[in-house]
Parts: C-alpha cells; sequence; structure tokens
C-alpha cells in the first residue's frame, strides 16, 4: 500500500475518531484544534489514535492532557475543518456527518466507521448474544452510521429514543457481530 493510501486511512479514522469524541475549537485565534477526549482505562485506544494523527500530521505536535478518569489528546491544524468537514462550534449544531470523499470509498469507509464505533459506540452481551450499538444525538450522522454498516455488507437497525425531550439514535448491529469485528478491525482497549 502507498504511503498515500497509508494516510488517507489514518485520515478516515481520524474523522470517526472526531465524529465520536472529538471537538474543534480556535482557542489562540491562530490555529484549529482538534481534542478528542477518551476514557484513561482505553491505553491502547489512546495511542492508536496519537499514532493517526502523528501520520496525518507529522510536522505538527500531538498533546496529551490528562483528566481526572480521562485523556484529552489534541493536535492543531489550520486543515482540521477541512479534513474533518464541520468548524468549530458544536457538531450537533452543524449536523456534522462522515466527508463525501469518505462514504463513497469502502475501505476509507471502513477505517472511519472502526472510529466511529470505537468512541460513540459499545459492545454487549443481551441474552447470550453479542451486540454493537453505535449512539449519537445528530440524526444524520446515526443514519450515515446505520447506511454506512449496510453499505459494509450487515444488517443493522436504528431507532430513534427520546428520554427528557432530547432524541438520540441508536444504532445496532446484533447479526454477524464477530464478522464485523473482524472486517473493521474492531477491538476497544
Amino acid at each position: 500500500m502507498k504511503a498515500e493510501d497509508i494516510k488517507n486511512l489514518h485520515k478516515a479514522y481520524i474523522a470517526g475518531i472526531s465524529l465520536g469524541d472529538g471537538n474543534l475549537s480556535n482557542p489562540n485565534g491562530r490555529a484549529t484544534r482538534l481534542r478528542i477526549t477518551c476514557d484513561s482505562k482505553y491505553p491502547k485506544l489512546i495511542e492508536e489514535i496519537k499514532n493517526s494523527l502523528r501520520i496525518v500530521f507529522p510536522k505538527n505536535k500531538v498533546s496529551e492532557i490528562k483528566r481526572k478518569n480521562c485523556i484529552d489528546i489534541s493536535v492543531y491544524s489550520n486543515s482540521l475543518e477541512e479534513l474533518l468537514g464541520w468548524k468549530c462550534g458544536s457538531k450537533h449544531a452543524q449536523s456534522a456527518t462522515i466527508p463525501h470523499k469518505i462514504l463513497y470509498d469502502k475501505i476509507l469507509l471502513t477505517s472511519c466507521v472502526k472510529g466511529l464505533i470505537q468512541t460513540d459506540g459499545s459492545i454487549y452481551t443481551d441474552r447470550g448474544y453479542e451486540m454493537i450499538n453505535f449512539t449519537n444525538k445528530t440524526k444524520i450522522l446515526a443514519y450515515d452510521v446505520y447506511n454506512s454498516i449496510i453499505k459494509l455488507g450487515f444488517s443493522p437497525q436504528v431507532r430513534e429514543v427520546v428520554f427528557d425531550g432530547n432524541t438520540k439514535y441508536i444504532v445496532r448491529l446484533s447479526k454477524d457481530v464477530q464478522r464485523f469485528k473482524n472486517e473493521i478491525g474492531f477491538w476497544k482497549e
């Protein structure tokens, strides 16, 4: 695989991770900052995120700030908004979703979905069967994830849940979960 292809895979992964647990800001008025917040109980995931950021932004410093039970990973770059497809501020208010160039490339889509599931997803057992959930409050993103999982050859379900006047969207995969995990390279450690 060419170096540019590898870099594009990492860009797609970062897009997924960022849509899940990232935010964009411009605190110094000069450069956009991507901050990804991770639970500190996932050290392998934290290292993978930092590694991907270093590959995509080799000349930029990737920082880590430890907080109680979590770690913020950040990088500054004026190309972040273009890469991710949304701007500084609320992702939900902007209806941020998977960038089109990723949606139409199955290899990039696989990498992006992996990042989305690693952040806003969970694996659990229900009546002895392994399940995967993706939960988000942005409708367009939830339906893009739903349609992306279908494009990857699986049969998810999606439902809307209203709690205290807030709607969240849950995409659930209950069939072929192990095959899905194998094909997207999913793990959460």
